[in-house]
């Protein structure tokens, strides 16, 4: 990578960015035309023209530019959730697919998804492929039929192809049967859960308007009894609860890792707290860093802090919300469609889609669709202010939806620009101050 620590200074001082740019600009080598038979009605080309009209695939593939595989599937086995959070991106935001799809995904469908994984990861010689089971809430389904996809996907590839699941669930349905039946297969378990305490999930209720902590609780601490089958827990950052009592109270749960998740948000429809200059999210996150990086001895992992560091060491990591690595991630939902990652789903209605289906299309073909091909472009994606920044490699340009501006598209810096700055070159001096006994100004 170019960005490097050294014993002189880690990273010059924040200067907080511009807001974002309203124009997406050319001339950095990727095709930026309209294609041939973009179709105006479509709303893609009304709500993000770039990348949907304004990235030509094939220009981009004659100029040599070859897509990396799928290699993780997120099979949507159930469509509904036995709770109403209110800030849900499936079911609370622009996109509301849902009500038009099954609630369940079908054996049929099963089988046919595990086929088209079984394609790619022959035609692309995998020697893994990771599932994650995913709703909704997946629990809804009932112990007998829960590992059944992944069975599915594991009967179809070659022998040497290794299948790895999850299942990311509410935890309120987690029960000894359903818990026996996911470790029976291997399926580990990551747990959706916006803090330790009652008062950190007043969001999280069902529809009755009763409150689901209750039963999460409950699920976690069964859970936690079984830790080769935990994979951790998922937080969305909430500005109004205290940081350090939210890592705390989670650590009771003893979590093997915890995803501290910023909150899907855009330029068209920025968090709470947003504003030119303010940074209240790096500050909420830094709070959780000190208390994690200064313990006596490391309780769990929080994936966000050591994804900047192994980036900041010139290291791969597995993310897609920050850094430079292209995306490889499918979506299938239960009626058979192919989608892209579903965080999409908070920028417009019909984010996500692709026109895909299991019944008539490969993976293959998701990878020339142009909302999936631009994720896989690295900085050559990114808007100018990001590719001549010296923490791109870091950054990555944030998460993809965060991103977004209506009618501009995805081209744009993180609506969370200013924040990851702060923190990671928060993160780059506390590095370098371990590494050299040194602390950087």
């Amino acid at each position: 990578m170019t960005q490097a620590i050294t014993s002189d200074a880690v990273l010059p001082a924040h200067r907080p960015p511009p807001d974002a740019p309203r124009t997406a600009g050319r001339g950095d080598g990727v095709a930026d035309a309209r294609p041939a038979g973009a179709d105006a009605g479509d709303p893609h080309a009304l709500h993000a023209p770039w990348p949907h009209t304004r990235l030509d695939v094939a220009a981009l593939r004659a100029a040599g530019h070859r897509p990396s595989p799928v290699r993780q599937f997120v099979l949507k086995t159930h469509s509904r959730c036995n709770l109403a959070c209110t800030y849900c991106y499936v079911y609370e935001m622009a996109d509301q697919s849902w009500r038009e799809r099954p609630a369940v995904m079908s054996a049929g469908t099963v089988r046919r998804a595990a086929q088209r994984i079984a394609e790619h990861a022959d035609t692309h010689r995998l020697t893994r492929v990771d599932l994650v089971l995913h709703g909704g809430e997946p629990l809804l389904t009932g112990p007998a039929a829960l590992a059944a996809p992944v069975e599915a996907v594991r009967a179809a590839v070659a022998p040497d192809t290794r299948v790895t699941a999850t299942v990311q669930t509410n935890a309120t349905l987690l029960t000894p049967g359903r818990l026996a039946a996911l470790a029976a297969a291997g399926i580990r378990v990551g747990v959706s859960l916006d803090g330790g305490l009652p008062a950190h999930n007043t969001r999280r209720a069902d529809h009755a308007g009763r409150p689901g902590f209750g039963a999460a609780a409950r699920g976690l601490r069964l859970l936690a009894r079984h830790p080769e089958s935990y994979a951790g827990v998922l937080c969305v950052v909430d500005l109004a609860q205290d940081p350090v009592e939210v890592y705390e109270s989670l650590l009771d749960f003893a979590p093997p890792a915890i995803g501290l998740l910023l909150p899907l948000a855009n330029w068209s429809d920025p968090p709470p707290g947003h504003g030119p200059h303010a940074t209240p999210y790096a500050d909420w996150l830094l709070a959780v860093f000190e208390r994690w990086w200064h313990d006596g001895e490391r309780r769990t992992r929080v994936r966000i802090f050591e994804e900047i560091i192994a980036l900041l060491l010139g290291l791969p990591t597995a993310t897609e919300t920050l850094g430079l690595a292209p995306a490889g991630t499918a979506v299938i939902e239960t009626d058979g469609s192919i989608e892209q990652a579903d965080s999409l789903k908070s920028a417009y209605e019909g984010a996500a889609t692709t026109g895909l289906h299991i019944d008539t299309d490969g993976f293959d073909r998701l990878l020339d669709h142009p909302g999936f091909a631009a994720r896989q472009l690295g900085r050559d994606a990114l808007a100018a202010a990001c590719r001549s920044c010296e923490l791109v490699e870091v950054c990555g340009g944030g998460h993809y939806p965060h991103r977004y501006r209506a009618g501009e598209g995805f081209r744009t810096p993180s609506v969370y620009c200013a924040d990851l700055q702060v923190l990671i070159r928060h993160i780059a001096r506390a590095l370098h101050t371990a590494a050299t006994g040194r602390a950087v100004s």
